[in-house]
């Protein structure tokens, strides 16, 4: 029996997977790490602590085998964390994170001295604050002494990869969140790495998904319970690898995760780029192909806040039970998901969470279920942006927590008019990774032959034709409250600011 280890750098945690040939998890670790935060708005990490952690969590599922049945190890983690390294490759700063949010005067100054029209072009999206490029600025305009250390930059996976293999790389998904990536053509752009002034030589070497991008050193298989030689596959962004370990790899098929955030990740053959930027358009951890990903930034985490605050203790099982015999619609009563402002259509950190269309008829049912149908409406929006790119969806593949609900995926199969299935494997990106190592091992062909034969499919849900047309009727109300009341957000946002403390 042949095995493989997946291994997550997340952003409270290292986890490592170890599967078999036929895709079976045998063995599950999580060691966890600390996020400081040590200004408003900033989020950091000490590569050193993800590095101990992924150790303690190799070596958990590597003792599990006999150490010559393991193959292969994959990489994936956290995107957009900027890690850097000096002249005798030690850490100059703790990483910046992805959800850091102090780089806006750098985000406006790239856009500035590249373009915008001319960023979407090459990165296929906006430059954001959670990006790497606008950390690396923010290094040279606000740490000038730790700026002149730097000579190479890496992403969190990729640390470890560092520190497993001795190699400095990365992938071309993973890449593809830096700003600095040309995306249609999977390589690193000389013409922002120039108009920046970062030096091309503080990159790492890029490479595709499912090549081995080194092996791991000798001294430490021992500590790890690892066989000599054994090989670090290039690996991919969390959302890549997590789209590999959906199966998501193939065109006509869209990964929908159900999380504190949604996420709408379609497959594509050819690089797709919105004008606006609306959607991210990424490399995929499949070789020569790419993916479109829209984001609610309030999708399960919408329910959790709901139920938090106005039903605490009941379960979520009973909570949603009352509202299934609520009519599709809930009677013109609407809800707004913008808990934590939007991204997807709307990159708008204004936006508000809204109830609107309540009446006397309206009872907490109702509410329940609106909170629900809210959600959907977001996460169609991510649909229809898709589908004016010419992204096809026959079938969506669902997971993360709001995937435990029946009658929400109901709701969404209804609302997308699409069928949608659950699968045998819930394991996310760490999965994907696994995948990735058993195709860089040899056990697979290619990365499709790897999910074909891997991934199973575990429930059914196709729409209620009776509800498509009146869901349609709502979801055309739905998609016309955002530009009504985006000036009214503003202005809550605007007085709220003035009268703080």
């Amino acid at each position: 029996m042949s095995y493989f280890i997946g291994l997550d750098v997340g952003t409270s945690g290292a986890k490592a997977l170890l599967i078999n040939e036929k895709g079976e998890v045998i063995s599950s670790a999580t060691n966890e790490y600390q996020m400081l935060t040590p200004k408003p708005n900033w989020t950091e990490q000490n590569p050193e602590e993800w590095w101990e952690a992924s150790k303690k969590s190799i070596q958990s599922v590597a003792s599990k085998v006999k150490k010559n049945e393991i193959k292969g190890i994959g990489l994936t983690g956290q995107m957009h964390g900027l890690v850097t390294l000096d002249e005798n490759m030690h850490i100059v700063r703790p990483c910046i994170m992805w959800n850091d949010q102090r780089t806006v005067k750098e985000c406006d100054e790239i856009t500035a001295k590249i373009g915008f029209d001319k960023l979407i072009k090459i990165t296929g999206n906006q430059v954001l604050t959670g990006f790497t490029a606008p950390k690396i600025l923010w290094i040279k305009n606000n740490e000038p002494e730790n700026y002149k250390k730097i000579r190479k930059i890496l992403l969190p996976k990729d640390y470890i990869r560092f520190r497993l293999t001795g190699e400095l790389a990365t992938d071309v998904s993973d890449a593809s969140g830096t700003s600095l990536l040309n995306v249609p053509e999977r390589k690193w752009s000389d013409e922002i790495l120039t108009g920046l002034e970062i030096s091309k030589e503080w990159m790492p070497q890029l490479y595709e998904s499912s090549e081995i991008s080194g092996r791991v050193k000798k001294e430490l298989c021992e500590e790890l319970n690892l066989p000599g030689d054994l090989l670090v596959v290039a690996g991919g962004g969390d959302q890549a690898a997590g789209g590999v370990g959906t199966g998501t790899v193939k065109e006509g098929i869209t990964s929908l995760v159900l999380g504190t955030s949604g996420v709408v990740f379609a497959h594509s053959n050819k690089p797709r780029i919105e004008a606006n930027g609306k959607v991210h358009s990424f490399c995929h951890a499949v070789p020569d192909a790419w993916h479109v990903m829209g984001v609610t930034l309030s999708a399960a985490g919408s329910l959790q806040w709901y139920r938090n605050t106005f039903h605490k203790g009941v379960e979520y099982s009973e909570l949603t039970k009352t509202a299934e015999d609520i009519q599709p619609g809930s009677e013109g009563l609407f809800f707004l998901p913008y808990l934590s402002g939007e991204r997807t259509p709307y990159a708008d950190a204004n936006a508000k969470g809204t109830f609107i269309g309540a009446t006397v008829r309206h009872n907490s049912a109702h509410f329940t279920r609106a909170v629900l149908e809210g959600v959907a409406y977001s996460l169609r929006d991510c649909f229809e942006l898709n589908e004016k790119l010419g992204v096809k969806t026959e079938q969506v593949r669902i997971s993360g927590g709001g995937a435990k609900n029946n009658m929400w995926i109901q709701i969404l199969s209804d609302l997308l008019n699409k069928e949608i299935v659950t699968l045998s494997s819930t394991e996310g990106a760490s999965y994907g990774a696994a995948i990735l190592a058993a195709v860089a091992s040899g056990e697979f062909n290619s990365v499709n032959e790897a999910c074909n034969s891997m991934i199973k499919i575990k429930s059914t849900t196709t729409p209620n034709k009776e509800n498509i047309n009146i869901y349609e009727d709502f979801y055309n109300i739905y998609k016309n409250l955002y530009g009504t009341l985006k000036s009214t957000f503003v202005n809550i946002s605007g007085t709220v600011e003035k009268y703080s403390n």
